[in-house]
């Protein structure tokens, strides 16, 4: 099938009524044995080429704000699944935008991805009280992502009804292709292990009539996500697919660099592991080899305690402090120092050496230089020893009274 080619006639609403496509000039058929890039390219060429799309252009690297997504977003009023649905999650991409008006409009819970998972996995869409149908309009935007949503934490019971995401290329057997950087399958393994979704819960997507294609379903793998319902402007596709939707997250999928960029993971992770599930990561075994070919000192000089100078002079301020210094605080009194340094080396950043505060339920780390200081913050945002989130920056940034030793009173 060539990429803007569909039935001139189809029965394809739940209804019953027939709808007629649109007709436009196809491109050329594309080979056998190609790749999701090769999808992904050939769909944003056409629809740049035919301009088929509203601003932000070019729609290379987007899910494309394509031309008629408010039409097609109307469809989604004649699925049953979204008339029964109480909580529904839609993506913040802007071709959806009026799904989430629709969802405000109906009185359903909108629950909004946070922008690349960076603080967090949701946020809830709240209008003020009495919001007209303007400000329900800001609601859905970018803009009311920002200004009307609160954060929902992961231990919030939530449990979605319906899924919408969008896509840059599908398949009417339900297969999806996104813009490559993977954050809607990860946010759906997400649901599943929050609890959230189910294999029962629906997904939809809204779609350009060029973006239904057809494609090998070699293509997929497991953690890829497949839709129910396909939406375009001219049709309503129920796609019946059978293939499993990802069961939870694929640990062995995710790198060190993912963990460091998506705090909620870490937290996950933490969860799993406890539970007893694998959550090898897929570059740990090379991150371990790495920490300890950074380990210059031999085992007896690593086990000698590491006082640094500055530590005990008294009245330290945060200049005296080394660049590669990292300040570790909010440990938990019955924190043992293994835990600590199990953590640090399942997440990549082992230091060189360790300071060990225990009754000031506090730590040192010292590392090669300032940058993979840096680097090593990043990997231990979100950091969890116990209920509370540990304190994790540089040590120089620290208080004077963070960084000196509390003595003994007089007796």
């Amino acid at each position: 099938m060539s990429l803007c080619t569909a039935p001139a006639q189809e029965e394809s609403r739940n209804d019953g009524v027939a709808m007629e496509s649109r007709e436009g000039e196809a491109p050329p058929e594309r080979p056998a044995g190609v790749s999701k890039q090769n999808i992904r390219e050939r769909i944003w060429d056409y629809m740049e080429s035919q301009n088929l799309a509203d601003f932000p252009r070019p729609v290379h690297h987007r899910i494309p704000n394509f031309k008629g997504s408010y039409l097609a977003c109307q469809n989604i009023k004649d699925l049953e699944v979204f008339a029964r649905a109480q909580e529904v999650k839609v993506d913040p991409d802007k071709p959806l935008e009026g799904v989430r008006l629709l969802a405000l409009q109906s009185k359903k819970t909108l629950l909004v991805p946070t922008p690349r998972l960076k603080t967090g996995l949701f946020n809830r869409i709240t209008p003020p009280p009495g919001a007209t149908k303007d400000i329900l309009r800001k609601c859905a935007t970018s803009q009311g992502v920002r200004n009307y949503s609160t954060p929902v934490g992961l231990d919030s019971r939530v449990l979605v009804d319906l899924v919408v995401v969008g896509s840059v290329a599908v398949s009417e057997k339900g297969w999806r292709i996104g813009k490559g950087e993977g954050y809607a399958d990860l946010e759906y393994a997400m649901m599943v292990s929050m609890g959230a979704v189910s294999q029962g819960t629906p997904v939809v997507t809204i779609v350009h009539d060029c973006q239904v294609v057809d494609m090998a379903e070699a293509l997929l793998e497991d953690h890829d996500l497949t839709v129910d319902y396909i939406l375009t402007p001219t049709r309503v596709i129920p796609t019946r697919c059978e293939r499993p939707k990802p069961t939870g997250i694929t640990w062995s999928k995710i790198t060190f660099e993912m963990m460091g960029k998506i705090p909620i993971l870490r937290s996950l992770r933490d969860r799993e592991k406890q539970a007893g599930k694998d959550v090898t990561l897929q570059d740990e075994h090379r991150q371990l080899l790495k920490a300890a070919s950074q380990r210059p000192a031999p085992l007896s000089a690593v086990r000698r305690p590491w006082n640094p100078p500055w530590l005990n002079s008294g009245s330290v301020q945060g200049a005296d402090v080394p660049s590669n210094t990292v300040y570790i605080g909010n440990l938990p009194q019955d924190t043992r120092v293994s835990e600590l340094k199990r953590s640090l080396r399942e997440l990549g950043a082992a230091p060189l050496r360790l300071t060990w505060q225990g009754p000031q339920c506090r730590a040192f780390l010292q590392y090669q230089d300032a940058a993979s200081a840096r680097h090593a913050i990043s990997c231990l945002q979100g950091l969890h020893l116990g209920p509370g989130t540990l304190k994790v920056s540089l040590a120089r940034q620290q208080r004077a009274s963070d960084l000196t030793i509390a003595q003994p009173p007089d007796l």
